[in-house]
C-alpha cells in the first residue's frame, strides 16, 4: 500500500500528459495558462485571507472565548457534554486550524478512544469553517451581503454541533 500512494501522483502527472499529447495539446503551455491563473486567484483573495487572520487573532486576544466558556460551564454541565469539548465547538465555525489544536490537545490529555476524544473527531467531522469559507470565497468574487449565507452557515454548524453530541452519546 505504501508503493502506490508513492507512486499514484506521478502516475497520474503522466497520464494527463499524454492525454494532452494525444489531443494535440501543448501542455507546457496550458500548464503555465493555469499556473498564472492561479496566481491571480491567489492575489484576489489574498486581502480576504488576511482580514480573517486579522479577526481571529483579535477574537482570540480578546479573551471572549474565555468568557463564555466560564458561563457557559452551568450550562453545559447538565446535558453531559464536556467543558474541554466548547473552545473547538465555538472555534469551529471560524477556524480550522484552532479547532485541530484544540482536538489534539484533547487527544495528548484524554487520548482518542475517550469519550471526549470521540466526540471531538465527531465534531471536527459534523461542522465546517463557516465564518473563513465565507469570507474567503466571498471576498474572492467581491460579495457583500452575506448575511443569508453567514445565518445559514452557522444554522448548519449548531446542528453539526448537536449531531454530533447525539451521535456520540448514542453510539459511545
Amino acid at each position: 500500500m505504501e508503493i502506490v500512494s508513492k507512486v499514484i501522483l506521478p502516475l497520474l502527472i503522466v497520464i494527463i500528459i499524454f492525454y494532452g499529447v494525444k489531443k494535440k495539446i501543448n501542455v507546457y503551455d496550458v500548464f503555465l495558462e493555469g499556473a498564472k491563473d492561479g496566481l491571480i486567484t491567489t492575489f484576489n483573495i489574498f486581502p480576504a485571507i488576511i482580514a480573517m487572520i486579522f479577526a481571529i487573532n483579535i477574537f482570540l486576544d480578546s479573551n471572549v472565548l474565555g468568557f463564555v466558556i466560564k458561563h457557559l460551564n452551568n450550562l453545559v454541565g447538565g446535558i453531559n457534554i464536556p467543558l474541554e469539548i466548547i473552545p473547538m465547538a465555538l472555534l469551529r465555525p471560524i477556524s480550522g486550524t484552532a479547532s485541530l489544536a484544540i482536538m489534539n490537545d484533547i487527544f495528548k490529555v484524554f487520548g482518542p478512544d475517550s469519550y471526549i476524544g470521540r466526540l471531538a473527531s465527531i465534531l471536527q467531522g459534523c461542522t465546517d469553517t463557516t465564518v473563513y469559507v465565507i469570507a474567503l470565497y466571498f471576498g474572492s468574487i467581491k460579495i457583500t451581503k452575506i448575511k443569508h449565507a453567514l445565518w445559514g452557515g452557522l444554522f448548519a454548524d449548531l446542528v453539526g454541533i448537536i449531531m454530533a453530541i447525539v451521535l456520540t452519546n448514542l453510539f459511545f
